[in-house]
Protein backbone atom coordinates (compact mmCIF):
# COMPACT_ATOMS: atom_id res chain seq x y z
CA UNK A 1 0.00 0.00 0.00
CA UNK A 2 2.78 2.44 0.92
CA UNK A 3 4.60 1.57 -2.31
CA UNK A 4 1.47 2.38 -4.30
CA UNK A 5 1.06 5.73 -2.55
CA UNK A 6 4.70 6.60 -3.23
CA UNK A 7 4.23 5.58 -6.86
CA UNK A 8 1.14 7.78 -7.23
CA UNK A 9 2.97 10.75 -5.70
CA UNK A 10 5.93 10.13 -8.03
CA UNK A 11 3.62 9.97 -11.05
CA UNK A 12 1.94 13.23 -9.99
CA UNK A 13 5.30 14.98 -9.49
CA UNK A 14 6.64 13.81 -12.86
CA UNK A 15 3.45 14.84 -14.68
CA UNK A 16 3.62 18.23 -12.92
CA UNK A 17 7.27 18.69 -13.93
CA UNK A 18 6.38 17.82 -17.53
CA UNK A 19 3.41 20.17 -17.68
CA UNK A 20 5.19 23.06 -15.93
CA UNK A 21 8.19 22.88 -18.28
CA UNK A 22 5.88 22.76 -21.30
CA UNK A 23 3.91 25.74 -19.98
CA UNK A 24 7.10 27.73 -19.41
CA UNK A 25 8.35 27.01 -22.93
CA UNK A 26 5.05 27.71 -24.67
CA UNK A 27 4.51 30.95 -22.76
CA UNK A 28 8.05 32.33 -23.27
CA UNK A 29 8.93 31.05 -26.75
CA UNK A 30 7.40 31.42 -30.19
CA UNK A 31 6.97 28.21 -32.19
CA UNK A 32 10.34 27.42 -33.77
CA UNK A 33 12.25 29.75 -31.45
CA UNK A 34 15.44 28.28 -30.04
CA UNK A 35 18.02 29.26 -27.45
CA UNK A 36 21.30 27.71 -26.38
CA UNK A 37 21.30 26.20 -22.91
CA UNK A 38 24.67 24.45 -23.17
CA UNK A 39 26.39 25.56 -26.38
CA UNK A 40 27.04 22.65 -28.72
CA UNK A 41 25.14 20.23 -26.50
CA UNK A 42 21.64 21.38 -25.56
CA UNK A 43 19.15 23.89 -26.93
CA UNK A 44 15.57 24.63 -26.02
CA UNK A 45 13.54 24.75 -29.24
CA UNK A 46 9.75 25.11 -29.09
CA UNK A 47 8.09 22.59 -31.40
CA UNK A 48 4.47 21.50 -31.70
CA UNK A 49 4.51 17.79 -32.44
CA UNK A 50 1.30 16.45 -33.95
CA UNK A 51 2.70 12.94 -34.40
CA UNK A 52 5.09 10.55 -32.71
CA UNK A 53 8.88 10.64 -32.72
CA UNK A 54 10.21 12.55 -35.72
CA UNK A 55 6.62 13.57 -36.55
CA UNK A 56 5.56 10.09 -37.69
CA UNK A 57 1.80 9.52 -37.96
CA UNK A 58 1.20 13.25 -37.91
CA UNK A 59 -2.35 14.34 -37.01
CA UNK A 60 -3.35 10.86 -35.81
CA UNK A 61 -3.88 11.91 -32.19
CA UNK A 62 -6.73 9.44 -31.56
CA UNK A 63 -4.41 6.54 -32.35
CA UNK A 64 -1.93 7.86 -29.77
CA UNK A 65 -4.65 8.50 -27.20
CA UNK A 66 -6.02 4.95 -27.54
CA UNK A 67 -2.56 3.36 -27.50
CA UNK A 68 -1.50 5.39 -24.46
CA UNK A 69 -4.70 4.52 -22.60
CA UNK A 70 -4.22 0.80 -23.30
CA UNK A 71 -0.57 0.90 -22.20
CA UNK A 72 -1.32 2.82 -18.99
CA UNK A 73 -4.23 0.49 -18.17
CA UNK A 74 -2.01 -2.54 -18.82
CA UNK A 75 0.80 -1.27 -16.58
CA UNK A 76 -1.63 -0.39 -13.78
CA UNK A 77 -3.31 -3.80 -14.09
CA UNK A 78 0.05 -5.61 -13.91
CA UNK A 79 1.03 -3.51 -10.86
CA UNK A 80 -2.14 -4.39 -8.97
CA UNK A 81 -1.95 -8.06 -9.91
CA UNK A 82 1.54 -8.14 -8.36
CA UNK A 83 3.16 -8.96 -11.68
CA UNK A 84 5.52 -6.00 -11.20
CA UNK A 85 7.17 -6.50 -7.82
CA UNK A 86 10.87 -5.70 -8.17
CA UNK A 87 11.94 -2.06 -7.69
CA UNK A 88 13.25 -1.94 -11.28
CA UNK A 89 9.83 -2.84 -12.64
CA UNK A 90 8.09 -0.45 -10.27
CA UNK A 91 10.30 2.45 -11.34
CA UNK A 92 9.68 1.53 -14.97
CA UNK A 93 5.92 1.48 -14.39
CA UNK A 94 5.94 4.89 -12.69
CA UNK A 95 7.99 6.46 -15.49
CA UNK A 96 5.90 4.94 -18.29
CA UNK A 97 2.59 5.96 -16.70
CA UNK A 98 3.80 9.49 -15.90
CA UNK A 99 5.17 10.04 -19.39
CA UNK A 100 2.04 8.67 -21.00
CA UNK A 101 -0.19 10.93 -18.93
CA UNK A 102 1.99 13.98 -19.59
CA UNK A 103 1.78 13.64 -23.37
CA UNK A 104 -1.87 12.56 -23.23
CA UNK A 105 -2.78 15.82 -21.49
CA UNK A 106 -1.22 17.77 -24.37
CA UNK A 107 -2.93 15.70 -27.04
CA UNK A 108 -6.33 16.06 -25.36
CA UNK A 109 -6.20 19.78 -24.58
CA UNK A 110 -3.94 21.16 -27.31
CA UNK A 111 -4.19 18.63 -30.12
CA UNK A 112 -0.39 18.38 -30.22
CA UNK A 113 2.52 17.70 -27.87
CA UNK A 114 4.82 20.51 -26.76
CA UNK A 115 8.44 19.49 -27.33
CA UNK A 116 11.46 21.60 -26.45
CA UNK A 117 14.54 19.58 -25.44
CA UNK A 118 16.86 19.72 -28.42
CA UNK A 119 20.16 17.83 -28.44
CA UNK A 120 20.62 18.42 -32.19
CA UNK A 121 23.86 20.34 -31.69
CA UNK A 122 25.38 17.06 -30.46
CA UNK A 123 23.15 14.41 -32.07
CA UNK A 124 20.84 14.58 -35.06
CA UNK A 125 17.77 13.73 -32.99
CA UNK A 126 14.13 14.76 -32.62
CA UNK A 127 13.10 17.48 -30.19
CA UNK A 128 11.45 15.93 -27.13
CA UNK A 129 10.10 16.74 -23.63
CA UNK A 130 10.14 15.53 -20.02
CA UNK A 131 7.32 13.02 -20.65
CA UNK A 132 9.27 11.51 -23.55
CA UNK A 133 12.29 11.15 -21.24
CA UNK A 134 10.10 9.35 -18.70
CA UNK A 135 8.71 6.93 -21.28
CA UNK A 136 12.13 6.20 -22.78
CA UNK A 137 13.91 5.63 -19.48
CA UNK A 138 10.89 3.66 -18.24
CA UNK A 139 11.02 1.40 -21.30
CA UNK A 140 14.71 0.71 -20.69
CA UNK A 141 14.03 -0.08 -17.02
CA UNK A 142 11.13 -2.36 -18.05
CA UNK A 143 13.37 -4.24 -20.47
CA UNK A 144 15.95 -4.71 -17.69
CA UNK A 145 13.18 -5.88 -15.34
CA UNK A 146 11.82 -8.39 -17.86
CA UNK A 147 15.26 -9.69 -18.82
CA UNK A 148 16.81 -9.97 -15.37
CA UNK A 149 14.26 -9.78 -12.57
CA UNK A 150 10.96 -11.19 -13.78
CA UNK A 151 10.10 -14.37 -11.94
CA UNK A 152 9.09 -17.20 -14.31
CA UNK A 153 6.37 -18.26 -11.85
CA UNK A 154 4.59 -14.97 -12.52
CA UNK A 155 4.46 -15.89 -16.18
CA UNK A 156 2.91 -19.27 -15.40
CA UNK A 157 5.96 -21.17 -16.65
CA UNK A 158 6.86 -24.49 -15.11
CA UNK A 159 10.47 -24.92 -14.00
CA UNK A 160 12.68 -26.82 -16.41
CA UNK A 161 14.31 -30.16 -15.48
CA UNK A 162 17.61 -28.34 -14.81
CA UNK A 163 15.90 -25.86 -12.48
CA UNK A 164 14.24 -28.74 -10.53
CA UNK A 165 17.63 -30.40 -9.96
CA UNK A 166 19.11 -27.28 -8.38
Amino acid sequence: MITTIIALVAVALLVAADQITKLLISSHFEVGQSTHIIKGLLDFTYVRNRGAAFGMLSNQRWIFLVMTTVIIAGVVYLWYKDFITHITGRIAAVLIVAGGIGNMIDRLWLGYVVDFIDVSPLFDFAVFNVADCCVTVGAVFMAVYILFFLDDKKLGKQPTAEAKDE
